[in-house]
């Protein structure tokens, strides 16, 4: 048998070969390790079968169903392992690290991969995802009322070899009522995580940190607690930008469609006012954008403005937007 290894040894392993996810289809489509291949050894009803039958009659009775429903399926896990291989190697784990891992791992052997084994499994993954989220990080915030370009500003510092997370990246969303995402559904919050921790995984705990000023929620998902408090507590650049040239942006990237626009206007209905709101929704009907994005931006501004003065002030630096990776580059290098 292989010799399991600890999970940051496998996640170094993981980067030159591919990862078999051996558990059932349910479990992983709730969250699995980035990157990760679903190759079920049993389905969710068989799982639950399984499951079932250890509880009324024990272990060696699921066991041997558990035979009966992995025999037809090694041929094709031997075959779609050997297709999967790289350099010959290959790494799997279940959830526990115990005998769907194992006895997938020992398969893979007599055909002759090299195998590795994720000692404890994908629970050990999720343990080590909330390590993470409480270890110290050296974060720095950048902030700024909607329509500042703080993704852009981002992309930009991490370009020059400065540390970030795009957090609305992993959530698939743009943090607002109207972050409309074209790729797609969020993911789940487990697979969120799971993403998000991978990115702190592979930085520099050292180093500076850079993340967008986000609201605990970004769309559906949470970001995680720790992690959260961390951020609530780092120093903010404050990116400032006129509101005309705010509005120019946002008209340039959100590109929504109507009726979607329509509907995350109704999510913050109460919050902007009922005149404000039948004069946002009149602009969309008209398709006067910049016009729409100004009532918005009412709310919004602030809505940022009030979250702003909950911080200390002393973490506060205003920055002006055409200075930002620049000033920011500086100060993170400090």
């Amino acid at each position: 048998m292989p010799r399991p290894l600890e999970i940051a040894e496998f996640l170094s392993a993981a980067q030159t070969m591919p990862v078999l996810d051996v558990r059932s289809e349910g479990e992983f489509a709730a969250g699995h390790i980035p990157d990760a291949i679903s190759l079920p050894l049993f389905d969710n009803a068989e799982r639950a079968e399984i499951g079932t039958l250890y509880k009324k009659e024990g272990r060696q009775s699921a066991i041997l169903r558990g035979l009966h429903f992995a025999g037809a399926r090694m041929q094709p896990i031997a075959e779609r392992a050997l297709a999967l291989a790289q350099n010959n190697k290959i790494a799997v784990h279940c959830w526990r690290g115990g005998m769907r891992s194992g006895s997938v791992a020992w398969l893979l052997e007599r055909v002759g991969l090299e195998v590795v084994v994720l000692s404890g499994g994908y629970k050990s993954y999720r343990r080590h995802c909330l390590k993470l989220f409480g270890s110290p990080w050296k974060l720095r915030i950048v902030g700024g009322k909607t329509g500042s370009r703080k993704t852009e500003i981002l992309h930009k510092l991490r370009a020059v070899g400065i540390q970030t997370v795009d957090l609305e990246a992993l959530a698939n969303h743009r943090g607002s009522a109207f972050g409309y995402a074209a790729s797609g559904e969020q993911p789940t919050q487990e697979q969120f995580e799971n993403e998000f921790a991978l990115q702190l995984h592979r930085l520099d705990p050292g180093k500076s940190l850079l993340v967008e000023d986000e609201s605990r929620l970004i769309g559906r998902l949470t970001i995680p607690h720790p992690f959260w408090q961390q951020m609530r507590r780092s120093p903010v650049s404050v990116l400032e930008w006129p509101l005309e040239r705010r509005v120019e942006f946002l008209v340039s990237i959100y590109d929504a469609p109507i009726e979607k626009m329509r509907d995350n206007l109704k999510a913050i209905r109460k919050r902007l006012g009922s005149e404000r709101h039948v004069k946002a929704l009149k602009a969309l009907d008209d398709n006067n954008l910049p016009e729409f994005c100004r009532m918005v931006l009412d709310y919004y501004d602030r809505a940022y403005s009030y979250g702003l003065s909950l911080r200390d002030p002393a973490t506060l630096e205003n920055v002006p937007g055409e200075d930002a990776v620049r000033v920011i580059q500086n100060l993170a290098s400090d």
